[in-house]
């Protein structure tokens, strides 16, 4: 009941936490990479271990990891929210570990979802601010001027899809799967349901 971690399997995809057994304690909850895990403590911090590259190493933000809400993870990278509503991210780099592009624009952050290689956030304004790969969904810029007033964003391996408080659909990333929304945007109106695959979506609507 001391909120400690055991672990086992493969060395290299955290199988092994010998290394930070002492700091686990108190964990609130796990969180995973493909080969890395994240654990958020009681006092705010995290402690990782597994891949460094794929965000075994939190070394490089040890400092700013502090009153942290939320980690989210995607297959190489990690994404932090403090209570501030700021974000923090390590993990590779071109997966979205490396946020400082959009640095500026994370602030009052409320949700982050996450493609297998990419990030994106809901900011407490309703918009959307994305990073990591561009091909899967870290590249928003050709809809950028739709993503207003959003309240809920999905995710599929390659690509993203928000809902926008009217009820309509927004999609990026990888079109063939899911990023390309075009034949039934008309269809989709305010879903109750979102599922996806690796590579489609599934919206299921209003009625019996």
């Amino acid at each position: 009941a001391d909120g400690s971690v055991v672990t086992w399997g493969d060395r290299d995809s955290g199988g092994d936490s010998s290394r930070v057994k002492d700091q686990l304690k108190g964990v609130q909850q796990v969180h995973a990479t493909c080969h890395a895990f994240a654990a958020i403590l009681a006092d705010g911090s995290v402690v990782t271990w597994g891949d460094r590259d794929s965000g075994g190493d939190s070394s490089g933000v040890k400092d700013q990891l502090k009153g942290v809400q939320q980690v989210h993870a995607n297959y190489h990278a990690f994404a932090a929210i403090l209570a501030d509503g700021s974000v923090v991210t390590w993990g590779h780099p071109d997966s979205g570990g490396d946020s400082s592009a959009v640095q500026n624009q994370l602030k009052n952050v409320e949700q982050i979802q996450a493609t297998d290689s990419a990030f994106a956030a809901i900011l407490a304004d309703g918009s959307v601010v994305t990073w990591g790969d561009q091909s899967q969904g870290g590249d928003s810029s050709a809809v950028l001027g739709q993503l207003k007033e959003v309240v809920k964003v999905h995710a599929s391996s390659y690509a993203f899809a928000a809902i926008l408080a009217e009820g309509s659909l927004v999609t990026w990333g990888v079109q063939d799967s899911g990023g390309d929304s075009s034949a039934v945007r008309d269809q989709v109106r305010s879903p109750q349901q979102v599922q996806s695959t690796e590579s489609a979506f599934a919206a299921k609507l209003a009625g019996q």
